[in-house]
């Protein structure tokens, strides 16, 4: 027979009457889900020291003495929203003094006409205090067993014969709203669902019987929503006798969902298969018709043999013979014998070439049925199945008779050609050779009357004095300064002569102390100058003669230093980048004079100069012999400038290790494309 523990709210009580609610022996309760206080009786009050709490403080009078008790209450009022079936909780509350009042709660659930949950409507009975446990305490062995079972997300339990429970872990306890310890001498009947209990007793029985079971089912969970589990029933078989069962649930829902989506995604690809394949048909027809109707080419097939097996319109088009003509024939018989060694392999080697590499390429002479002859490119191809099984092998043969003629033409030609070039070569190289030799002689040859020329001013001056005619001094000091500029540029033109013949000592240089050596003595010839030097600290090493790449980048500095005379704050920049055709780019930037860029077209011609000499000094061979020492050690050399607004110099030269990332100005770039 069932308890109905079911009340009505029939309001608050009367002082003084006599309502059987207010006054029962018993303590009397309603709880919404919240844990909320929805009733409560007098005597159940007076337990608790609340008896004047009016109608408005019974929201908070229910007050679990822990923890463990809250978490209790809890899963006891989600048990019965869950599975609508009376349930006892023994709990302890914290009465109004602080002292615990133990109670054993047997609750039911009320619920709207629409089946919703309500509250709860609990008979609360006093309980013995729990005895502390002494005797019969877990042993370490039972409680590392009970932790590790804890932890673990499978449902664990133990029902003996009699289908009470002996054992459960706390995912199994959680799942009906109670601790393992409340779960232990409860009758399966209990716990589980009439429909459920329906469900499964069939595989329950048989599981006693020694018949391990082993399936899945859908169950809803507390929120309503439908999980998969793999369930597991496994006798626990002692001798002839079954003791009990254990029952083993695992949480499948993720794998079901995968499943369901890789069927889903299976049955779209089946679509897309049968949709791919009605395509590939579509495409083989329109692969045939193309075959077939191809002119200078032709495409047949032929076994691991060499035998061919089929025969295509194209390929009797090109070759003349007829499909049963050739099917089965070896292939080799389209070759030509009288090649002339022109063949580059044959046919058994092209076989084997192909099979081993996938695909091989040849040329030589190919018949036709009336006997002619032409030349063709082919390339046989194996056939391999997805398993990599050898299916066969086509051939792709093209008429490549007009590139063969026009071919052997430009050989020729090109032959020819080599030939003048060899010949101009060495003209070339002669005359330069003769113009080195011609250069040095006539700069050397012009030192002797140039010195005279020098002497005799110096003597011409000495005799003269200081003669009271201006003009007559103002031409001595034009002749010794001519012959000067003249010393300086012959000097300088036998050291552009020297470049061309000098050997390039290739060394490893950093270019850090090298620079810092020029500069330095810049500053000692320009003490009265206030310059400012920005030097880049992570300059690489390269590769060449110390020696040509100190004077070249003397050369640019000095330049730098003379053209910024007239800026009373002098900024000269110097440092490297990297060249994106491969090399490291340097630059030296200015704040000085600058130059027309539209008019520098001579800039690194020798004894050519961009600024007059009355406004700077010089013989316009620097950058002459700058430009051939960087061209010698494989670099180029360019500048960037405008009148008035500095001057950039760049120069490339080839990297010494590996190539590091590339970064590169747009103005660089163009200049390097140009």
């Amino acid at each position: 027979m069932e308890l109905d523990l079911s009340f009505t709210d029939t309001g608050p009580a009367v002082p003084g009457s006599t309502d059987p609610f207010e006054h029962a022996p018993c303590g009397l309760l309603a709880l919404d889900a919240q844990l909320h206080c929805v009733r409560a009786n007098r005597t159940l009050l007076a337990w608790l020291g609340h008896e004047h709490a009016s109608e408005d403080a019974l929201a908070g009078v229910i007050e679990p003495a822990d923890h463990g008790s809250l978490d209790q209450l809890r899963a006891h009022i989600d048990a019965l929203r869950q599975t609508g079936e009376p349930q006892t909780l023994d709990l302890s509350l914290r009465k109004a003094d602080g002292s615990v009042l133990h109670a054993r709660l047997q609750s039911a659930a009320v619920l709207d006409t629409q089946g919703q949950f309500l509250h709860s409507s609990a008979l609360v009975l006093p309980a013995p205090a729990p005895a502390p446990v002494v005797e019969g305490a877990p042993t370490p062995t039972e409680a590392l067993l009970r932790s590790i079972t804890d932890r673990i997300p499978a449902r664990l339990a133990y029902y003996d014969k009699d289908l009470v429970c002996r054992f459960a872990n706390a995912a199994h306890a959680g799942r009906y709203g109670k601790s393992p310890e409340q779960m232990v001498g409860s009758h399966l009947s209990e716990v589980v669902r009439p429909d459920v209990l329906h469900e499964i007793l069939s595989r329950v029985a048989a599981a006693l019987s020694g018949q391990p079971q082993n399936f899945e089912a859908e169950r809803l969970d507390a929120t309503g929503q439908r999980h998969y589990y793999e369930i597991h029933y496994l006798p626990d078989q002692q001798g002839d006798e079954v003791k009990g069962i254990f029952i083993e649930l695992h949480d499948i829902t993720d794998r079901r969902r995968t499943e369901e989506l890789v069927l889903n995604a299976n049955r779209d690809l089946e679509d897309r298969v049968r949709e791919r394949t009605t395509e590939l048909f579509e495409s083989e027809q329109r692969y045939r018709l193309m075959v077939d109707a191809l002119q200078d080419y032709c495409v047949y097939f032929i076994d691991e043999n060499g035998r061919i097996t089929e025969w295509t319109e194209s390929a009797q088009r090109l070759h003349g013979h007829g499909k049963a003509q050739m099917t089965g024939q070896a292939f080799d018989t389209l070759m030509s014998t009288d090649n002339a060694g022109e063949d580059e392999i044959d046919t058994e080697q092209v076989l084997r070439l192909a099979k081993a590499h996938g695909q091989w390429e040849t040329r030589g002479w190919r018949l036709r049925e009336d006997g002619s002859r032409f030349w063709a490119h082919s390339v046989v191809t194996a056939l391999r199945s997805e398993q990599g099984e050898l299916r066969g092998l086509s051939c792709i043969t093209r008429d490549m008779t007009a590139a063969k003629n026009l071919e052997d033409v430009m050989n020729d030609l090109n032959r020819e050609l080599e030939k003048r070039v060899a010949e101009r070569t060495r003209q070339l190289v002669a005359a330069n050779k003769d113009l080195d030799v011609f250069s040095h002689m006539v700069s050397h040859d012009l030192r002797a009357p140039l010195r005279h020329i020098s002497s005799f001013t110096s003597l011409l001056h000495e005799q003269l004095g200081e003669s009271e005619d201006p003009m007559v001094q103002q031409c001595l000091q034009s002749i010794s300064k001519s012959s000067k500029r003249m010393g300086q540029m012959i000097e300088g033109l036998l050291e552009y002569a020297r470049l061309g013949r000098v050997a390039i000592e290739s060394q490893p240089v950093p270019l850090g102390p090298l620079l810092h050596g020029v500069i330095a003595h810049l500053r000692q010839e320009n003490t009265q100058r206030e310059i400012e030097w920005v030097i880049d600290p992570d300059l690489p090493m390269v590769r060449g003669d110390a020696m040509l790449l100190a004077q070249a980048w003397g050369n640019l500095l000095d330049n730098a230093v003379k053209y910024t005379r007239k800026h009373p704050k002098a900024r000269i920049e110097l440092g490297c980048k990297v060249n994106p055709v491969g090399g490291h780019m340097f630059f030296i930037s200015d704040n000085g004079a600058g130059f027309d860029m539209e008019k520098a077209h001579n800039l690194f011609v020798m004894f050519q100069r961009q600024h007059h000499s009355m406004d700077f000094e010089g013989n316009g061979t620097g950058l002459a012999l700058t430009q051939r020492i960087i061209e010698r050690h494989g670099g180029r050399i360019w500048c960037e400038s405008a009148v008035g607004r500095g001057c950039t110099f760049y120069f490339t030269l080839p990297f010494e290790g590996a190539e590091p990332a590339m970064d590169f100005t747009p103005s660089a770039m163009a200049a390097l494309s140009a």
